[in-house]
């Protein structure tokens, strides 16, 4: 990393910078009552690098991280990120246990995760203890953004994960009014808003389509947000559907199509991967 310019707000472009906490102490005894002085405390144990990039943030958070750390530096930086850029990256490698963070800021942490709820795009957290990350599987799946969990040596790997796209809704009009819908790697919101157009749009102009669902390299899904709208998109258009057949191996899958031909009345069928052609053919019989 080459040398390391001072920016604005104490960051350092392209490498880490500590911005000290202040707070106001007691008025000395030899002062006048009521008053008081700053006092530089400890370099906060939350750091913040400064990508040059709108909509990524860099934080490394070292032990004990306190509610002041949250106060004084992250929720400041978050704050101007979201407002800067509407949507954010975040990049948080934290070399501390959950023991190492106090019970403020345990609380700062909820605070702020409820405030930025719709704020952020991508979380990726670097962390080699089992805590940490244990903690964090179990919770993304709570998450509205696509949440992955990288060992302390794979920065660069989470860096490259936050700026590369994730999974794809691919769509092809087979003709006839069969629509192969071709769900690939591990599904986010934005998949979903990338093609719920081109899907409107087939269903308008076919009065009873027929769709192949193709879940061969499908990962599943990035949180709440994208199962969320997996749903409401199943349930917008499943009463139009005159067929529909699932391609797959993963054992929930031909489950999900039981599970749809109740709820929905779905005429489907589930067909292993090695089964593609017979899908198709089933579909247009």
């Amino acid at each position: 990393m080459g040398q390391a310019r001072g920016g604005a707000n104490g960051y350092l472009r392209g490498g880490w910078a500590r911005r000290p906490a202040f707070t106001k102490p007691r008025a000395p005894s030899s002062a006048a009552p009521g008053a008081a002085e700053w006092r530089r405390e400890d370099p906060a144990m939350i750091e913040i690098r400064d990508t040059g990039e709108t909509g990524l943030l860099e934080i490394r958070m070292k032990a004990p991280v306190t509610d002041g750390d949250y106060r004084e530096t992250l929720i400041p930086a978050i704050d101007a990120a979201i407002a800067a850029g509407d949507r954010l990256r975040l990049l948080a490698v934290i070399e501390a246990g959950l023991s190492d963070f106090t019970l403020g800021a345990v609380l700062q942490d909820a605070r702020t995760g409820i405030k930025h709820w719709h704020g952020f795009d991508r979380v990726a957290i670097v962390s080699d203890n089992a805590s940490i990350t244990r903690t964090v599987g179990a919770v993304s799946v709570f998450m509205p953004c696509p949440v992955a969990t990288f060992a302390t040596g794979a920065t660069e790997e989470a860096r490259r994960w936050l700026r590369e796209s994730l999974g794809s809704i691919q769509r092809e009009d087979l003709g006839g009014g069969v629509l192969w819908l071709r769900f690939r790697g591990k599904l986010d919101a934005a998949a979903y808003e990338n093609a719920i157009g081109d899907l409107n749009r087939f269903f308008e102009t076919h009065a009873a389509p027929r769709l192949l669902i193709d879940l061969r390299d499908f990962d599943g899904w990035q949180g709440l947000g994208a199962l969320r709208d997996h749903f409401f998109l199943v349930r917008g258009h499943a009463s139009r559907v005159r067929r529909a057949a699932v391609v797959g191996d993963a054992g929930w899958q031909a489950m999900a199509v039981q599970i749809g031909k109740r709820a929905f009345g779905l005429d489907a069928r589930h067909f292993a991967a090695d089964d593609f052609d017979a899908a198709k053919a089933w579909l247009v019989a």
